[in-house]
């Protein structure tokens, strides 16, 4: 018996040229799980309004991040991908894909035909319906088109699971914890009305899934109450996203004269744009130009062995 692993995660321009990035932003924004609105009011926000002013700032941004290797995100899964199936062995076949853009959900999927059963591990660890959601949405239009369907199991969140929490601490215990005045745990933002339509199923409820997380991170590593903080980052839009906001949060600890901060990011399992260009440069940036000291980013999870560990013990949990 074989059995499948899909990996997935949002996605990444095939280049950080402006028509590559472009693509991929219109592939994006216009799913209708990102923007929650009706078709042709979605599409032409996004292709007449959002995407031309993007676009070019992104390629830009996407730039400061891309190595010869390609985009960090795209890199690092590939190596999980490679570690993980080393770990499994030959009874399980491991494929890597994206959401949006390259290798696709469709591809990924094409290489596991034939296993006995199939599971879908999206690289998020709290669900919201525009990432885990859009995901098993996207699994089930490809899956409905062959005549052959194998046993399936969608892995929907696994935001507070010891082995990710072992993860994210041994990562983030690389770092001096005490030399900082405050901790800052940033999570990706959604709209508030995105939220309140998720909030009548508290399982599926980000906020309490994200603050979740971070008591789980602060409790393992010995964080007192006091000295963390949690908020979200990356809006998009003038309609009102969910609070505390990163930005403010930061402003208001540094006029409180914490000027040394640590922050993790734990929506993200790897360094992406949101962690290399948002909060290492624009956030850290703004930071310092206000009297703070030092900003420091705990690196994302990429392709640390207790990562390896964490996917592993989920999946055969799950079995």
């Amino acid at each position: 018996m074989t059995k499948g692993i899909l990996l997935v995660n949002l996605g990444t321009p095939d280049s950080p040229k402006e028509e590559d990035v472009k693509r991929f932003l219109k592939e994006f924004l216009t799913d209708g799980r990102v923007i929650d609105l009706p078709y042709l009011k979605r599409h032409f926000l996004v292709r007449c309004i959002i995407v031309p002013k993007r676009y070019r700032t992104s390629a830009k941004n996407y730039q400061s991040i891309w190595s010869e290797e390609g985009s960090p995100i795209l890199r690092h899964g590939k190596r999980v991908e490679s570690l993980l199936q080393e770990r499994l062995g030959d009874g399980y076949r491991v494929r890597l894909a994206m959401r949006y853009q390259n290798p696709s959900i469709e591809e990924g999927l094409e290489a596991l035909r034939g296993v006995d059963n199939l599971t879908v591990f999206p690289l998020f660890p709290q669900y919201a319906s525009a990432t885990t959601g859009s995901v098993h949405q996207k699994v089930f239009e490809v899956l409905s088109k062959w005549r052959v369907i194998p046993s399936l199991r969608l892995i929907s969140h696994y935001e507070k699971h010891p082995a990710l929490i072992d993860a994210f601490a041994a990562v983030a215990s690389k770092y001096a914890l005490d030399s900082y005045d405050h901790i800052l745990f940033s999570y990706h933002g959604l709209p508030e009305k995105l939220v309140k339509k998720e909030e009548s199923s508290a399982p599926y409820c980000y906020p309490a899934q994200c603050l979740a997380t971070t008591r789980s991170i602060a409790k393992k590593l010995k964080i007192p109450e006091e000295r963390w903080s949690h908020c979200y980052q990356s809006r998009l839009g003038k309609d009102p996203w969910i609070k505390p906001y990163t930005t403010s949060l930061l402003d208001r600890l540094v006029d409180e004269g914490r000027k040394r901060v640590l922050l993790l990011s734990p929506s993200f399992v790897c360094d992406c744009l949101e962690t290399l260009e948002e909060i290492q440069c624009t956030y850290k940036n703004r930071f310092i130009e206000r009297g703070g000291e030092a900003l420091d980013l705990v690196q994302g999870l990429n392709d640390h062995p207790k990562w390896i560990d964490a996917i592993e013990t989920i999946i055969k949990n799950e079995d």
